[in-house]
């Protein structure tokens, strides 16, 4: 078992989804094919997604579950998925959707770190422009970094 939080195999540099709720069922769908959630918690992403979007700026969602599905994450994890058109997240263009799963609040440690890429809008054109999903998981190593 790793201590990375995201894995190479969790990064999609082409998404499929056309719409908010593919994605999130996208970006989920890694988290349980990873063996970080049960589908219960992808469940969850579209509870959570129902009472606050989770678009934060700069193309970028952060889909995740609610905190009464804590029981349905088995190890923390992320997944990224990028999309070359971006999808309509209630009026916001997204280019990637990362889903989002955290133990003991290891996910805030997480946040942070995404949010400090994401507000910086080099950095996400560095996202856009990678060439394959290796790229991107590259840019975005220092997530794992402790």
């Amino acid at each position: 078992m790793t201590d990375q939080i995201l894995e190479p195999g969790n990064v999609v540099a082409a998404g499929t989804a056309t719409t908010k709720n593919d994605a999130i069922k996208e970006a989920g769908a890694l988290l349980v094919a990873a063996g970080a959630v049960t589908q219960a918690y992808v469940d969850s992403m579209f509870d959570r997604e129902a009472s606050v979007s989770t678009y934060m700026g700069n193309f970028l969602a952060i889909p995740h579950g609610t905190n009464e599905a804590k029981e349905s994450i088995l190890h923390s994890a992320l997944s990224l998925v990028r999309y070359d058109t971006p999808i309509d997240w209630d009026g916001n263009p997204v280019r990637f959707a990362v889903g989002i799963a955290g133990l003991n609040n290891e996910h805030l440690a997480i946040l942070s770190k995404i949010a400090i890429v994401f507000s910086d809008e080099d950095e996400v054109q560095k996202l856009i422009d990678a060439g394959n999903a290796g790229e991107i998981y590259a840019l975005l190593e220092e997530v794992n970094a402790e």
